[in-house]
């Protein structure tokens, strides 16, 4: 816990982050010339795997070196594309095609390539495989009654804590319980002990933020509220105890001061990570993506306890990161052999074994729980989040991420407390509805 990063990989991994203007897309699938990234010669055939994360890309170099050794015929070859420029290039690729071999691909950015075809069926093609693989993952990358991913990463929510603030407020992280009525809320007694702005640096007790993943679709979820409905369409606008809930988060922030400004985290993810590794910061709900940043920046001493709880209990978003197979692959047998490889025990240990991340491959995760207990931080409250059944579904819908990208643009001006929160949740809920709909 001594070398601080300047900039968060990890944290990419979100449900809805991504970027790709996806109107359009329906209708186009992979250039009928067969090309791909991926090439044969000398008896030989390279597959190509394309990740977002250099974090990561140790963890793969070492699995992939063992599947050199008992695969000798087949090279599998890492091709790192920035994460900001990975969903732009995406489409291009798809559209000319040369989409490589393997790819990563996050919910946001998954049922419009599906729907066009663009990825093998893994129900289809690897069907024996299915049963070792983190369930919550699956579930989120079945479409059409098939799953089109081999799960690779998975993310699961937690608090995060300042050991030294919580002790001296006398506030217990791990039984936290919020209220929108103010019936048996603890949690917003403790952040307001935790928030300390009375010094030449404020404190803050939580970090309620414009944050999906971290903070207001748990805190929907744990209020018995829903963002969409069966059929993609989306209703938080018009359900009660989302908006409840989304007030209950924006609150924190402008009425209640505990929390940063928006102005400070509506466009800026690290923002909050920043100030609870840098001890400004009591209490900062996240998931495993940012562990092993604040394993290496805080100089503090510190913990995770389970996400909060609410009046519908402790229900939290889990969300998973999948490698796909691209449908046009020169070489489909050696690529469904890299797939199937990374779906496995032994292709997805190292991944554990570095910490770096928490492997979807279920017979691979102690090895993350074991390289974390080496570090004496006790990363249970994630393995339970990830395990739990009652969950808030991921976004879903061929254009999540056009819907999203809609209703950003009306929640952040709530958030800064410019709208208020019920006329605002109905305004983004008919952007999005409008968006999707084309």
């Amino acid at each position: 816990m001594t070398s601080a990063r300047t900039t968060s990989r990890l944290s990419r991994r979100s449900l809805l982050a991504g970027g790709l203007a996806t109107a359009g897309l329906a209708g186009c699938s992979i250039a009928d010339d067969g090309s791909s990234s991926g090439s044969s010669s000398g008896g030989g055939t390279t597959v190509t795997v394309r990740l977002w994360d250099d974090t990561v890309q140790p963890a793969y170099e070492k699995s992939f070196a063992a599947f050199r050794e008992q695969n000798p015929g087949i090279t599998p070859k890492i091709e790192m594309v920035p994460w900001a420029s990975y969903w732009d290039k995406l489409p291009a690729d798809v559209a000319g095609g040369t989409l490589p071999d393997v790819l990563w691909v996050n919910s946001s950015n998954f049922g419009v390539y599906v729907d066009s075809g663009t990825f093998l069926n893994i129900s289809e093609e690897l069907p024996d495989a299915v049963a070792g693989w983190q369930r919550t993952v699956v579930d989120q990358y079945t479409r059409s009654g098939s799953l089109w991913g081999v799960p690779q990463l998975s993310d699961a929510i937690g608090l995060f804590h300042n050991t030294d603030l919580v002790r001296a407020a006398g506030v217990d992280p791990a039984g936290l319980t919020w209220n929108p009525s103010g019936t048996g809320d603890t949690f917003l007694p403790a952040a307001e002990a935790l928030t300390d702005t009375s010094g030449a640096r404020t404190r803050y007790g939580f970090n309620a933020a414009y944050d999906l993943q971290a903070i207001f679709f748990n805190f929907v979820g744990s209020n018995g509220g829903a963002w969409q409905a069966d059929d993609d369409s989306y209703v938080f606008g018009d359900d009660p105890k989302s908006v409840e809930a989304m007030q209950y988060v924006v609150d924190l922030i402008n009425r209640d001061e505990v929390s940063p400004s928006a102005a400070d985290t509506n466009d800026n993810g690290d923002f909050s990570r920043d100030q609870f590794t840098q001890g400004n910061m009591a209490l900062f709900q996240s998931g495993t993506y940012n562990l092993k940043n604040v394993a290496d920046a805080a100089q503090f001493s510190w913990g995770i306890a389970p996400g909060l709880t609410g009046p519908a209990g402790r229900v939290l978003v889990t969300n998973g990161i999948v490698a796909v197979g691209n449908a046009k692959t020169k070489d489909k047998e050696a690529t469904l052999k890299v797939l199937e490889w990374l779906g496995s025990e032994e292709g997805a240990a190292p991944i554990g074994a570095e910490g770096a991340a928490f492997p979807a491959v279920t017979a691979a995760q102690q090895a993350y729980l074991d390289y974390w207990k080496g570090q004496d931080v006790d990363v249970q409250p994630f393995l339970d989040a990830a395990a739990a059944t009652d969950t808030m579904p991921a976004p879903h819908g061929a254009r999540a991420q056009t819907g999203q990208a809609a209703a950003d643009e009306v929640l952040k001006e709530v958030f800064l407390g410019r709208i208020p929160v019920p006329e605002g949740m109905k305004r983004a809920q008919d952007a999005a509805n409008a968006a999707i709909a084309g």
